[in-house]
């Protein structure tokens, strides 16, 4: 089982913001971005070359300010979002831009690992998604399997949805909607549906998750007490269109049905500090990531909710073959949900995990300290998914 130990990469700053290159199909390739306050801080090019088991590097400069996240273009490699913070006028802001790294960044280190560390290149700038009028941004996000062209920024109380431009020179906001309520309303965080067309979106404020028709930008539905604290992260199921997974600060993962938002279907209680990231994976849907600060990662077999709810059958003949095969009498019956394995290769809070874009079975995560840690779903159940 040489083959599923995890391999694991230092950046030299503190780090929160991960995605997996999504227009990047055949090389396995995540963006970590750092958060430095004193330094400059950087994007780092994550190649992971799964024959050899080795990380190479690139690092990009990202003098904005410090990355609280980041996202990937569908269609373009080179061009990627950032959430930073920066200082104006004595007080933090926090802003949205989209970026190009330069012509020759896929050619950059292999050879010479320490040249970029000394001089790394720097992002160029394509646009801001800055709207003053707007407030802070939380986050950014693409289309599902677009064009590039569009993308919603969640500033404050207010979604936008933005026209990319002029080869993402130029971001025109084409439509908004405002979250209306008591107090002062904060999206937190956000998923575009790849389903229907591309038309909905979902959103998190505080203990509530909402559903957006983004052609009207109406709410659609609500979940008003999600969670009992804070909703952390949403993840749409890849195959099953109506079904979202939520976590939150109650340490809780659950599973909506959005048709009947007063029950979740399913709940998940496995972590025992705030739960920061959940992720489907893009291929077998009944394999999800969940990432929280008590510095563990869970990857889970949720396969009762999943669009194969009976996972695999085994026929009689493959049992006849001697009592070696006695194991094999469990595999007869629907495989249960059940947690698959428990990550404990960090030390601090886990605030990201990510599937590669390219590897259904490889998955990043990222801990605060700095530390990313690549890891692949165990051999024996990749085998019972697939056979």
């Amino acid at each position: 089982m040489e083959d599923d130990a995890p391999v694991i990469y230092g950046l030299e700053f503190q780090a929160r913001a991960l995605t997996a290159q999504t227009a990047e199909t055949d090389a396995i390739r995540f963006l970590v971005g750092t958060q430095s306050l004193k330094f400059d801080n950087q994007i780092h090019i994550i190649d992971f070359d799964d024959e050899n088991n080795i990380i190479n590097k690139n690092v990009l400069l990202h003098q904005a300010g410090e990355i609280w996240h980041i996202g990937a273009s569908p269609a373009d490699k080179a061009v990627l979002t950032t959430c930073y913070n920066k200082t104006s006028d004595s007080r933090v802001v926090s802003c949205a831009a989209v970026w190009r790294m330069p012509s020759d960044w896929e050619t950059g280190s292999h050879e010479s690992p320490d040249d970029t560390a000394h001089n790394p290149q720097t992002l160029e700038l394509l646009c801001h998604l800055d709207d003053s009028v707007h407030g802070n941004t939380a986050c950014v996000l693409w289309e599902p399997m677009g064009d590039g062209k569009r993308v919603i920024s969640l500033a404050d109380n207010h979604a936008l949805l933005w026209d990319l431009q002029e080869s993402s020179t130029q971001a025109v906001v084409s439509s908004t909607a405002t979250l209306e309520g008591k107090g002062q309303l904060k999206f937190t965080s956000g998923k575009w549906s790849p389903h229907h067309n591309c038309s909905q979106l979902a959103t998190a404020n505080d203990t509530a998750i909402r559903g957006w028709d983004l052609r009207t930008m109406s709410q659609i539905y609500c979940i008003e007490n999600a969670h009992g604290q804070l909703v952390r992260d949403l993840d749409f199921n890849p195959n099953r269109q109506y079904y979202l997974a939520s976590c939150g600060d109650d340490c809780k993962v659950k599973f909506w049905d959005v048709r009947n938002v007063q029950e979740p279907v399913k709940t998940l209680e496995e972590h025992s500090h705030w739960v920061w990231s959940v992720r489907y994976n893009h291929s077998h849907d009944q394999l999800v990531l969940t990432a929280s600060s008590d510095s563990r990662l869970i990857l889970s077999n949720m396969v009762s909710i999943s669009s194969e709810p009976f996972g695999h059958l085994v026929d009689d003949e493959e049992l006849s073959e001697g009592e070696d095969n006695h194991q094999d009498d469990k595999s007869k019956e629907p495989l249960k949900d059940s947690v698959v394995s428990t990550y404990e290769e960090h030390e601090d809070s886990v605030y990201a995990a990510e599937w590669s874009s390219a590897d259904p079975w490889l998955f990043a995560s990222l801990s605060y300290d700095g530390r990313l840690v690549i890891n692949r779903v165990p051999r024996a159940l990749k085998y019972r998914i697939l056979l």
